[in-house]
């Protein structure tokens, strides 16, 4: 079994140790070269092609973005991100994804040994993400070792009840996606109207990234975009995303009304927030009133929600082979029978708006 080949660029002599420690202890990745600025990347790519590449955003000479431009116009390669910015930076991580990068993550940190340890696990998971990611000219990617036990959503809220609950007068679709998805989430809510529907949304994504991500679409969509807090509304016209790393976002019934829960919680489907966790909220608390999609991303997370939603009688949709970035979280929902249709990113506003019609 071919070993991902993975490229780490960045100017930090420690932070290339301590990558190249992370990524090889895991037995599916191999560190092909460390390289300290994108003049000395290009020199390792001409000997050798990585799978993947780890691409710090500040460094001498020529920042991340600018390398990632120049090397998506002439050798597309999958990219990650790798930067210690957080509010500050994340406009530039943002930049980064739009100009091609799959995924970013957060340089590890010394500290707690559990938060260390899930910073490893993250780092590793998105480098096996971005191998299998569709890029113009990019074979497909062998299969990679299994991964490792993981918590259920059984972790954070019990079993639905399988009790159908009556249709009210509104409806709330619940959207989750990983690897490629925060192109594929702008693209979905720019096409949507004023008064659509309340959206919430779980998208893995690193801790404090979520709030400049959310600001960003704000900005370009017609609904209004914010990163989620304890106890906020779901209301028409409004899309909430579940804020970066350290929590669960559920789905609660106030009345009339639907509210989220920004609660703690162990990671679920090796995530924190989870899709499988809002997509079982949903489930227990919205029935057939909610519409689930899945998204492109890795893994499995959000697959045995989505069914549990489709059970309680939700409409369920997955996002095609063709227009993910990585097909792995709608493959598995599908292959359980959780999705109701198959549809392209391209139809997904459009499917979303028409099942929650009246």
């Amino acid at each position: 079994m071919a070993k991902i080949r993975v490229l780490i660029i960045d100017d930090s002599a420690s932070v290339r140790q301590a990558m190249t420690a992370i990524l090889s202890e895991d037995p599916a990745i191999e560190v092909i070269a460390a390289a300290a600025d994108p003049f000395a990347a290009a020199r390792c790519i001409q000997e050798e092609v990585p799978d993947v590449i780890t691409l710090d955003v500040e460094m001498p000479r020529m920042d991340g973005v600018t390398f990632l431009r120049k090397l998506m116009s002439q050798k597309p390669i999958p990219v990650v991100m790798c930067s210690s910015l957080v509010e500050e930076g994340s406009e530039t991580l943002l930049q980064a994804l739009e100009a091609g990068a799959v995924d970013v993550i957060l340089k590890p940190r010394m500290g707690v040994a559990d938060h260390l340890n899930d910073a490893k696990m993250r780092i590793r998971e998105t480098v096996k993400g971005a191998a299998r990611a569709r890029l113009r000219s990019r074979p497909a990617a062998s299969r990679l070792s299994a991964p490792a036990a993981k918590l259920t959503a059984d972790a954070v809220l019990p079993p639905p009840t399988g009790r159908a609950m009556s249709r009210t007068t509104e409806m709330v679709v619940c959207i989750g996606a990983s690897t490629g998805g925060t192109e594929a989430l702008r693209e979905v809510l720019e096409a949507l109207p004023a008064n659509s529907p309340g959206i919430v949304i779980v998208q893995h994504m690193p801790e404090s990234f979520t709030r400049a991500f959310a600001k960003r679409l704000n900005g370009l969509c017609q609904v209004d975009v914010k990163e989620a807090e304890d106890g906020d509304t779901v209301m028409r016209g409004h899309v909430l995303i579940a804020p970066g790393g350290l929590r669960h976002m559920m789905l609660e019934r106030q009345g009339a009304r639907y509210v989220v829960a920004v609660k703690e919680g162990p990671l679920v489907s090796r995530h924190r927030p989870s899709v499988d966790v809002l997509f079982r909220s949903a489930a227990r608390n919205a029935g057939s009133n909610a519409v689930g999609i899945i998204m492109t991303g890795m893994g499995d997370d959000g697959a045995r929600g989505l069914l549990e939603m489709k059970q309680a009688g939700a409409r369920t949709f997955a996002q095609d082979e063709a227009t993910s970035v990585v097909f792995g979280m709608p493959k598995e929902a599908i292959a359980r029978g959780a999705a109701d249709r198959v549809i392209p990113l391209g139809a997904i506003a459009r499917e979303l708006l028409q099942a929650t019609a009246r």
